[in-house]
């Protein structure tokens, strides 16, 4: 199987968001206020931050549980914020444009992008039981012979 399946064995749930239109400069700041926290308490924290990033990571987070819905996850109040990255695109419109600088001058406007990716990870109080296979330890102990 591949390796990006969502929810078999121990592997996360993830989503991303490619060429969102912030900067990866600004959109650090906000990963590293998330990054480890349970899920409720990451979106209730980006709730109120007022930048522009905050907004763009919610919608992730979103989309992330979504995915671990989906996969099957019983309990989705026992995720967390495994790890939040966020990684430089390219430029809007794939270049730069230049606008007037001083003493006839050009100075570079560049529109910058950045790939937003959140796993998210299930704490272990979270987990589903797996169903173990019990021995049937009544007809073994009936067929043992029994010591006086």
């Amino acid at each position: 199987m591949p390796s990006n399946c969502h929810g078999i064995g121990n592997e996360p749930y993830r989503a991303s968001h490619n060429y969102a239109p912030v900067t990866a400069r600004k959109a650090k700041l906000i990963a590293t206020l998330v990054r480890g926290k349970s899920v409720n308490a990451a979106l209730e924290q980006l709730r109120f931050v007022n930048r522009r990033a905050s907004v763009l990571f919610a919608k992730v987070i979103e989309s992330a549980v979504a995915n671990a819905r989906q996969g099957g996850l019983a309990d989705l109040n026992g995720l967390f914020v495994k790890s939040v990255q966020a990684n430089e695109g390219p430029l809007k419109q794939r270049r730069m444009r230049f606008r007037p600088g001083p003493q006839g001058r050009a100075r570079p406007i560049r529109k910058r992008t950045s790939h937003l990716i959140v796993v998210l990870g299930v704490s272990e109080t979270a987990r589903k039981p797996r169903g173990r296979r019990v021995a049937k330890s009544s007809e073994s102990a009936s067929k043992a012979p029994k010591g006086d």
